[in-house]
This record gives structure tokens, C-alpha cells and sequence, in this order.
């Protein structure tokens, strides 16, 4: 086999004159006035190979060659001409000049170039991921993770804790989604059902007396899929015991710090923590992108006595508000872009999007332009002047319906303009979200836990009973650039406290042990109180690496249907499989794609 002596990053102009070799693939083949050059690409770098036409044999060969060919090349190393050195490149004062040549192997016509992926659609991409991967930025991307990863094992293990891995075949939890489930064919008509987290497992293990346990751990969910979203992906794990909330907050902090710092050189600064009801009157959301300085006002108590039906309505609804949303130099905004915010709005349930234009704010009424002012009276229009502060240039956008509503749409608005208007007045902002709601009311009107059934509320059992939906609990979100990074809570390890949450839920304790009764047992066996929190490590490769999607950061992702283009998965099992697993069709057609 033909051996390399250097990898390309070692190719130096402190080489000239030696004989050295290299392997790689060929980048891209240019002929210039008789002479071939390759630039040869390996996981290191890149090197400029010459092919002079007085070697016939070795020149008739490169003739041959084509990008992405892979290749062994041997020869003198010497500097490049004056005039063509690349600054860009570690080698790009050398050049090789090439006196042997081997294919070591061929390549068919690319499906597209690698420098040009960005016209590719991502099907094509994920079909030929083998060569998306070759890519700098995937490689980039890749190899950034595996960094990131060895920082946060290191840290981790600094840290006394210790790594534990959970099994993948298990029993279905009620985590919110639905399971990916697995036949058994030992137990005819029984399925295992693969995690959509290790919460069960890490905290029977605390009950097991590991008080630190970590790991980087695969889960899967069957759900709609989205930019940051995958049916597989990994999250990191931590669970610690005779800790509280407080401790996981700055563990994690220190933790998150450390990574930035050693794998990109970016100093997070200070993690605020805002309340949960804080963040949602301010920014519509718990996960809130602080670069963004734009904030939510409460003027639902402006309107109460109004005749303005849009305004008058929400403003005496319990369940609803009235939030203003003051956007400074917003004059800048066109007639066009305003309708185009509002069809955007709309997206998540709002009715419209009424606005008031700032001329003159000293002028009252006369001062503004709105299609709503004829509407408001001069009175309360002083007034939401006052509280808004409003200046001149202003733009003042407008919420006003149920609080859900409100919320997601004013939220994604804000969104959107502070990347449209370059509002953003950094460029990382982390936070910590706490204090949330144990329970919220789903569509139907029924209890269901804002985070998971195994997070601890505050209080008593009584309490809890007496007043579910005002129940707080010691849980904890930390935010990136209105990105929810990772959450997690003190947990439940008093088994009359779960058994109470449960009751609230709907689950009997039939339904319990039949769910997760090693769990309940095991509170039962001196369980110790304890805490942790999941990073979705995707999610955070994703951000660190400015990428659009979490596909960009794993090396072989699904697409938005959950399928592989590049393996063909699913597909379809034999019938001596089914037969085996005891599962039959009814009425689906077992008919190959």
C-alpha cells in the first residue's frame, strides 16, 4: 500500500526540498498551459499537486483524473511562483511537484460539487450524504461536536460524576409524544417501546445511591418534525442527588461557560433568571432571545372602558390581554412589510395586527397615524402614549385576544423584527427560565404537566390538591438566543407526592405500577431528593455552529417525514420476519416502495 509521510496540514515551506508523499481527494483539477494541478484534500487540509507534462506515464494519469478521485501522490516539495501564494491555506506558500501517481480509487460524476451544495436541495444532500459530509462546513460542524463533547465529559467527570448508560429497550412513559415501539418476539403481542428520555432510569438510579450520574443519551419521538427537531437525537443528561435547584443552576452555568469559552472563545457572560410569569408578560414565551431589547407592555387596563369592540372585548376577559409592542425608528416600516406582518401573525392565531404610527407624540391624536385611531377616544390615547413612553418615529404594535394567542404571535413578531430592523445587541445571550407552573389546562380542559409527572411542586400534598394550577415547582429552562437549550427540575422522591400528582392526572395506581411501578418502588426504598437537567446536545451544536437546522449537525439525520435518503429507512420486513414477531396486516397492502 502506498503510504502518506504527511498528513496535508503538515505540509510546510519548512519542507521545501524534501520528498515527501500524500493521500487524499482530489478537490478540483485545473489545466494550465500543459500543466495539471490537483488540490488533494484530506481531513487535515489541502495541498496544491503539480503534474508536468515531462513525465509522461504520471501526466497521462492525472489527464484521467477526475474531483473526488481518491489519490496517493509523490515528490518534491518546493515553493510556490511568485504572485500565486494563498494566505488562506497552511500550505499555501508550497506546492508538491508530483513524480508518482496512484488512483486508489475512482469516483462516478458528483451529483453536485461540493462547493456548490448551496444551490443543492437537502434532498439530494441527505441521498449523497457520504459526499454532503465531505463537506468543510459538515466536517467543521462534526468535528466541533466531538470537541464539545469531550469538554463536556471532561467537566463532568472534574465533577464526580459518573457515566452511566440507560437501555434503549424499554416500556412506554407518558413523556408527551408518541413511541417509537419495537415488537418482542419472545412475549407474542408485547412491544418495547425505545425512550423518548432517561427519566425513569437516572432517578432509580439516585434511588441506587449513584449521586451523580451522566450520559449522552439517545432518545427517540414519533412527532412532527421541525428545523430543530429529530425523531433520534441526543440530549446530555444530569442527575445529582441531595442537591437542589439551585445547584444544578450553577453546575450548569459553569458547565455551559466552559464549553463556549474552550470550543469557540466566547465568553457568555452573566445567565439572568427571570420568572416564568415574568418572561411570558415580557416576551410572550419561556424561551426569550434577550438580544433582542424589544418587551412586551400590559395596557389591557386602558381599554376596559372603551368602545372600541376589538380592544373592549379582551380587555375584560380573564383569559385574555391587551399587549403593546413599541418598535423605536419604526417609521422605517412600509405599508407592505405591515401587511406582511400581519399575514405572518396570523400564522399563529391572531385575528390581525393593529398598529399606531408615532409622528409627534406631543400632539395627541393629531401626532399619530393608525387605521384604529378614529376608534380611541383622545383620553386613552394621552394615557398609552404615557405608559408606552412613545417617542417620536415610533411604531406600536398591538395583541389583543386570548393570552395564548397573543403570546405566540407577538412573540414570533418580535422575533422576526429584531432580525429584519438588526435589533440584536449581541451576539450570544444566555438565561435561565424558573418558578414554572406545575400544571397547565390542555385543549380539552384537563390537567397535563408543563414539564413531565415526576417534577416536584412546591407544598404540601393539600396545597397541591386544593389549587393544581397555581402550583409552582423548582423547575428550571436555560436559554440561548431564544433557544431552549435544556430543562429540568427537582424531582418527586416522595412516593405520596407522586402518587398525588398522578391522582391529578388520572392515573390510578393500577395504571401507575402497570406504567412505571419500578420507579414508585423505588421512592418507596429510601429514595433520596434529588435534581438534574437535560441539554438537547444537537440543539446546541446547531447554535454554536450557525446552523439552520439540527440535520446540519448529525452526521446521518432523518428528514421532516422521519425517513433516511440516504439507508432508504423504514422499509419494509419480510414475512418470515412478521411471522416470527407474530404480527399481521389488516387492511394495509404489503406491497414493496
Amino acid at each position: 500500500m502506498n503510504k502518506r509521510t504527511h498528513k496535508c496540514v503538515e505540509v510546510t515551506k519548512d519542507l521545501i526540498g524534501e520528498e515527501i508523499s500524500i493521500t487524499g481527494w482530489i478537490r478540483r483539477r485545473r489545466d494550465h498551459g500543459g500543466v495539471i494541478f490537483f488540490d488533494v484534500r484530506d481531513e487535515t487540509g489541502l495541498v496544491q499537486v503539480v503534474y508536468n507534462p515531462e513525465l509522461k506515464e504520471i501526466f497521462n494519469l492525472a489527464e484521467s483524473c477526475r474531483n473526488e478521485f481518491v489519490i496517493y501522490s509523490k515528490g518534491k516539495l518546493r515553493a510556490r511562483p511568485e504572485g500565486t501564494v494563498n494566505d488562506n491555506l497552511i500550505s499555501g506558500e508550497v506546492e508538491l511537484e508530483a513524480t508518482e501517481l496512484t488512483i486508489l480509487n475512482s469516483s462516478l460524476p458528483l451529483p453536485f460539487q461540493l462547493d456548490e451544495y448551496s444551490s443543492v436541495g437537502e434532498e439530494t444532500r441527505l441521498k449523497f450524504r457520504f459526499l454532503d459530509l465531505r463537506r468543510d462546513e459538515m466536517q467543521s460542524n462534526l468535528r466541533l461536536r466531538a470537541k464539545v463533547s469531550q469538554v463536556l465529559r471532561n467537566f463532568l467527570n472534574d465533577n464526580s460524576f459518573i457515566e452511566i448508560e440507560t437501555p434503549l429497550l424499554t416500556k412506554a412513559t407518558p413523556e408527551g409524544a408518541r413511541d417509537y415501539v419495537v415488537p418482542s418476539r419472545t412475549f407474542p403481542g408485547s412491544f418495547f417501546a425505545l425512550p423518548q428520555s432517561p427519566q425513569l432510569f437516572k432517578q432509580t438510579l439516585m434511588a441506587s445511591g449513584f449521586e451523580r450520574y451522566y450520559q449522552f443519551a439517545k432518545c427517540f419521538r414519533d412527532e412532527d418534525l421541525r428545523a430543530d427537531r429529530q425523531p433520534e437525537f441526543t440530549q446530555l443528561d444530569i442527575e445529582s442527588s441531595f442537591v437542589d435547584a439551585s445547584d444544578i443552576i450553577n453546575l450548569v452555568t459553569d458547565m455551559i461557560k466552559k464549553v463556549f469559552k474552550e470550543s469557540l472563545d466566547v465568553d457568555l457572560g452573566e445567565f439572568p433568571v427571570l420568572p416564568y410569569s415574568k418572561a411570558i408578560e415580557l416576551y410572550g414565551t419561556d424561551k426569550p432571545d434577550l438580544r433582542n431589547p424589544l418587551t412586551f407592555i400590559e395596557v389591557k387596563d386602558l381599554f376596559k372602558n372603551s368602545d372600541f369592540k376589538v380592544f373592549n372585548e379582551p380587555a375584560n376577559d380573564e383569559q385574555s390581554r391587551i399587549a403593546a409592542l413599541t418598535v423605536p425608528k419604526g417609521e422605517t416600516l412600509t405599508r407592505k412589510q405591515i401587511d406582511d406582518y400581519t399575514d405572518f401573525v396570523g400564522n399563529y392565531g391572531a385575528k390581525g395586527l393593529a398598529y399606531i404610527r408615532v409622528d409627534d407624540p406631543s400632539k395627541g391624536k393629531e401626532g399619530l397615524q393608525s387605521p384604529i385611531i378614529k376608534f380611541i377616544d383622545d383620553e386613552i390615547i394621552t394615557q398609552l402614549l404615557s405608559v408606552l413612553d412613545s417617542k417620536k418615529g415610533d411604531i406600536i404594535f398591538f395583541g389583543a385576544g386570548k393570552r395564548n394567542i397573543v403570546n405566540d404571535s407577538l412573540a414570533a413578531l418580535r422575533n422576526l423584527l429584531g432580525k429584519d430592523l438588526d435589533l440584536l445587541e449581541s451576539d450570544w445571550s444566555p438565561c435561565w427560565v424558573v418558578d414554572f407552573p406545575m400544571f397547565e389546562n390542555n385543549s380539552k380542559g384537563d390537567l397535563t404537566p408543563l414539564h413531565h409527572p415526576f417534577t416536584a411542586p412546591r407544598g404540601s400534598i393539600e396545597e397541591l390538591n386544593k389549587d393544581p394550577l397555581n402550583a409552582l415547582t423548582d423547575a428550571y429552562d436555560v436559554v440561548l438566543n431564544g433557544t431552549e437549550l435544556g430543562g429540568g427540575s427537582v424531582r418527586v422522591h416522595d412516593h405520596k407526592m407522586q402518587k398525588a400528582i398522578l391522582g391529578l392526572l388520572g392515573i390510578d395506581e393500577e395504571q401507575a405500577e402497570e406504567k412505571f411501578g419500578f420507579l414508585t418502588s423505588a421512592l418507596q426504598h429510601g429514595c433520596p431528593p434529588h435534581a438534574g437537567l437535560a441539554i438537547g446536545f444537537d440543539r446546541m451544536i446547531m447554535l454554536m455552529t450557525n446552523s439552520e437546522s439540527i440535520r446540519d449537525v448529525i452526521a446521518f439525520p432523518k428528514t421532516q417525514t422521519a425517513s433516511c435518503l440516504l439507508t432508504e429507512a423504514p422499509g419494509l420486513a419480510s414475512n418470515e420476519q412478521l411471522d416470527e414477531l407474530h404480527i399481521k396486516f389488516h387492511g394495509l397492502e404489503k406491497e414493496k416502495k
